[in-house]
């Protein structure tokens, strides 16, 4: 059998029923956060310009998807913007399998799919518990050696998840969800050279369209070669290339323990790159427990794994963007305020001349305990050294946000998620949303759900 035909009846083989409690409690953690950081991204400028390339604005009405934020379209369209807002601005979880976001190949689609066919909240759990082993597992096959080279793994690999979860939603036949996995092998795309721009965002809305319009165009018949995966200048050899990865490890331990479950998800503290969330903790607890001020540092080394460095080594960043991926930036934000929030990357913010002084004291290299192979992918070390001659440092080994060694509180989840939806929803439709989100296994059908996220209608004026 070829890798597509074995993902494929493995694909189908998920029922909602057999996912054990702690997978269900996860992916609707991840259905929730991932919800909440598509609202919030709904309104950036990037958003905003794929919906007028798209001709879609808060008005329309044309088809049966929501758009996040306001007005209607077809599915794919729904699939490509909110695929983008949902990356739009770095809030979304991340995990290490896939070395990037593993939640938003997933959602934007089980939304609109599950609204235009009718599934239920417990379709919607097992396509995400489905999507997410899917692109896990054929991230074991590929990492490092596929993130190392320049894909991004959120799009490239994601796009399988995406391929899974619809294939699931719409009823495929195994013969079909080979083709729908096949077909996507020749749509995946995304290069880390974008980080810090709009594209980046964008590769997951072309990836979550990519992916359903894969599964949509099997259902129809379209015809893709089987072996896409493996042939000789198939997935594998041409983004990894020959010797740079063991296909293998895809169905090794699969589902057992599920991928979702361990190692799990990190959802994100702070709405910038995961690569910088660790030393923003390091500074922090620095902050909190030392009582450290600007005005009390004569210099700040921040050490992490070199795997991390490429994309956050930004001494001066160009952009609100950019500076989602400058460490300097980014921990100078920690020691001046005490936290790192959305507003930090708004409009010129990223030029406050306060952060710039402290960024010139910040400097960002590979940590001695922490190779690039070592078990502390996500660790990081912050030294500084205050005016008066003193160290003082405060290091955490392989810390992925939070996740399922260290969960976030119901009260944690919710403040994130209404500082997000705010900025999308009044304020009286969140809660409803978050509650009903939290049993989203009770809820009927996905259209009740987007239901909830539609703002009530203005009414007009009589006379």
């Amino acid at each position: 059998m070829t890798i597509a035909g074995e993902l494929a009846r493995r694909i189908k083989a998920f029922r909602y029923d057999d996912i054990p409690d702690t997978a269900v409690t996860w992916a609707k953690v991840g259905i929730l956060d991932t919800i909440g950081v598509t609202l919030a991204g709904a309104g950036e400028e990037c958003v905003s310009i794929v919906k007028r390339v798209q001709g879609i604005s808060e008005e329309t009405d044309s088809g049966p998807c929501l758009i996040f934020g306001g007005g209607r379209a077809k599915p794919l369209d729904a699939a490509l913007i909110n695929g983008t807002a949902s990356h739009a601005l770095d809030f979304d979880d991340f995990a290490g399998s896939i070395g990037g976001h593993p939640s938003v190949p997933l959602v934007p689609a089980i939304i609109a799919l599950g609204e235009m066919t009718g599934a239920s909240g417990r379709d919607a759990i097992n396509a995400y518990v489905a999507g997410f082993e899917t692109e896990s597992r054929i991230a074991h096959g590929v990492n490092f050696h596929h993130y190392e080279k320049g894909w991004h793994p959120t799009a490239t690999l994601g796009i399988f998840g995406t391929v899974a979860a619809t294939a699931l939603l719409l009823e495929l036949s195994e013969e079909e969800t080979t083709m729908a996995l096949a077909l996507a092998v020749s749509l995946a795309s995304g290069v880390k050279a974008n980080f810090g721009t709009m594209t980046k965002p964008l590769h997951v809305g072309h990836s979550v369209k990519n992916g359903l319009q894969a599964a949509l165009m099997a259902k129809e018949g379209f015809t893709a070669n089987p072996e896409a995966f493996e042939h000789e200048q198939g997935f594998f050899n041409v983004f990894n290339g020959p010797g740079n990865f063991d296909a293998d490890r895809i169905f090794e331990n699969w589902a057992d323990p599920l991928d979702i479950v361990d190692p799990g998800l990190g959802l994100k503290q702070f709405p910038c790159c995961g690569s910088t969330h660790t030393a923003i903790n390091c500074m922090l607890e620095l902050v909190r427990d030392k009582g450290l001020t600007p005005e009390d540092v004569a210099d700040i080394e921040v050490l992490a794994n070199p795997r991390r460095l490429p994309h956050i080594n930004n001494p001066d960043p160009e952009s609100g963007l950019k500076a989602k991926f400058s460490m300097h930036y980014i921990i100078a934000r920690a020691l001046m305020d005490g936290r790192v929030g959305l507003d930090h990357f708004e409009g010129d913010a990223y030029t406050d001349n306060n952060a710039r002084t402290l960024m010139s004291v910040v400097r960002v290299g590979a940590h001695p305990d922490m190779p690039a192979e070592s078990d502390n992918q996500f660790g990081a070390e912050v030294i500084v050294t205050t005016t008066d001659g003193d160290k003082l440092s405060f290091r955490r080994d392989h810390e992925l946000g939070r996740g399922p060694a260290n969960p976030m509180s119901r009260d944690e989840l919710w403040a994130k998620f209404d500082d997000c939806a705010q900025r999308a929803l009044p304020a009286d439709i969140i809660l409803p949303l978050f509650e009903l989100l939290e049993s989203l296994e009770a809820l009927d059908r996905v259209a009740d759900l987007t239901a909830a996220m539609s703002p009530p209608q203005k009414k007009e004026k009589v006379g």
